[in-house]
């Protein structure tokens, strides 16, 4: 069982529906339509991603190559072990709104805030 987060550059929604209607359109682009190289935005949140969960983990995730896997231009879906989603999820998070990226959960149909203590 895993956990997921999609993370794309853009303005952040007003709310959880403009947000979810936001990633509907980025994924079947995206995801689901020609895979394009990742923006350099997008490759610096999966290096920088990377390196924060290998500290979290004691280096049991995976490298940032892998995590490119599943970006396309703006976006980036990223996939978690269910096990460890509170504490990587939150870092993910974090990382986004840090770099001005939105972060959406598309489990629950809600957007993380802009800003995570």
């Amino acid at each position: 069982m895993s956990y997921d987060l999609a993370v794309w550059e853009g303005a952040q929604p007003s709310n959880d529906g403009e947000g979810g209607d936001v990633y509907d359109q980025l994924y079947d682009e995206y995801m689901e339509g020609e895979d394009l190289p990742p923006t350099p935005g997008i490759r610096a949140y999966a290096e920088a991603l990377a390196e924060r969960w290998a500290v979290l983990t004691e280096g049991a995730t995976l490298g940032w190559g892998l995590l490119l896997d599943d970006a396309s231009g703006p976006m980036i879906y990223l996939t978690m072990p269910y096990g460890l989603a509170g504490e990587l999820s939150a870092e993910a998070a974090r990382l986004a709104a840090e770099l001005g990226f939105v972060c959406y959960d598309p489990q629950t149909a809600h957007l993380w805030p802009a800003h995570i203590d």
